[in-house]
């Protein structure tokens, strides 16, 4: 599946990496995380994982609607 030397923070598709960026940022000012450019370690880790959760909950709901071939298409 994956190698031992591969890191989990490392994007697949190394050109998606901005929009990742943009569309992280963006999911943390809809639930109210202060996400700021460089060091947050002053979040915490239930702050943390809700802008991760919330980014693969829309993620997948945008692949979905896609493969069923309704609603628009939303690109990050």
């Amino acid at each position: 599946m994956s190698n031992n030397n591969s890191s989990s923070n490392r994007a697949v598709v190394p050109e998606a990496k901005g929009a990742l960026n943009r569309f992280k940022y963006e999911v943390a000012n809809e639930l109210g995380v202060p996400l700021t450019d460089g060091y947050n370690g002053n979040l915490t880790s239930k702050q943390n994982g809700s802008v991760g959760g919330y980014m693969v909950k829309k993620m997948i709901e945008a692949q979905e609607r896609q493969m069923s071939g309704s609603g628009s298409t939303q690109q990050y």
